[in-house]
């Protein structure tokens, strides 16, 4: 299992055009990926999940992956988040 923290940059946090973007990155992998915050971890390939999470600028998240390719997965939504959130 490979995991990540990431503090949200963007100043309006995780809202509709993000977490699509996110969800769609996520998608490429086979690999179990879950993202969320102390409490509330959700399926990072689901957009409602995403977003329902409510995360605003200087939120730190929590990535797990877990599966088939997650070291590459891990790598490649780490460069995802620092290029687009």
């Amino acid at each position: 299992m490979q995991e990540i923290k990431y503090i949200i940059q963007d100043e309006l946090g995780i809202h509709a055009r993000p977490a699509g973007l996110l969800v769609k990155k996520c998608t490429e992998f086979p690999c179990d990926i879950r993202i969320g915050k102390p409490g509330k971890m959700v399926d990072a390939k689901r957009v409602i999940g995403v977003m329902g999470l409510g995360m605003k600028h200087g939120e730190e998240l929590c990535f797990t992956f877990d599966g088939a390719d997650e070291e590459k997965a891990a790598i490649e939504v780490e460069t995802f988040l620092s290029e687009n959130l």
